[in-house]
C-alpha cells in the first residue's frame, strides 16, 4: 500500500496551497472552541445543579413546616426558593445569553473560516499531528478507521 492510500482520508489532508501557519491558526481557533464546549457543558451543569438545589428547597420548606419550624420554612421559601442567580436572571437565561452572545456567534465563525481557509476541512492540524506520530504499518497505528 502506498503512503497516499495509508494516510489521512481526502478529507482530513491539507488542501493544495494551505501553507502551515494557516493549519496552525486554525487549530488553534478550533482548539479555542473546544475549551468554549466545555465551558458551556460546565454553564449547563452549573444551570441543573442550581436548578435541582432550587427544586430540593420545597422538601425543604415541607420539612421545617412538618418539623413545627414555620418561620424558617417561610425565610427559605421568600428569601432563596426560585430567586434570581444574578439580578433579573435565572440560570437558564444566563444560558440562553451565554448561547446567543458568544457561543453561537464562536461556532459560526470557526466555521466560516475553516470553510474559506481551508475548503471545509476540519482537523487538518490533528491530522497532521497524527501521521506524524503514528507507526506505518502498525496494526494500532492506522491512518483510518
Amino acid at each position: 500500500m502506498s503512503e497516499h492510500q495509508d494516510g489521512p482520508d481526502e478529507r482530513h489532508r491539507r488542501p493544495e496551497g494551505v501553507d502551515d501557519k494557516t493549519v496552525e491558526a486554525l487549530g488553534s481557533l478550533s482548539k479555542a472552541l473546544e475549551t468554549t464546549e466545555r465551558a458551556r457543558g460546565s454553564l449547563y451543569a452549573f444551570h441543573q445543579l442550581t436548578g435541582g438545589a432550587d427544586l430540593e428547597l420545597d422538601r425543604a420548606v415541607r420539612l421545617l413546616r412538618e418539623a413545627g419550624h414555620p418561620e424558617w420554612a417561610d425565610k427559605v421559601e421568600t428569601e432563596i426558593l426560585g430567586r434570581n442567580i444574578i439580578p433579573g436572571h435565572w440560570t437558564f437565561q444566563i444560558v440562553e445569553a451565554y448561547d446567543h452572545t458568544y457561543y453561537r456567534p464562536f461556532q459560526e465563525l470557526e466555521r466560516a473560516a475553516v470553510d474559506e481557509l481551508a475548503q471545509g476541512r476540519d482537523h487538518l492540524y490533528e491530522a497532521e499531528m497524527k501521521e506524524a506520530r503514528r507507526t506505518v504499518g502498525h496494526p494500532d497505528h492506522t491512518a483510518r478507521p
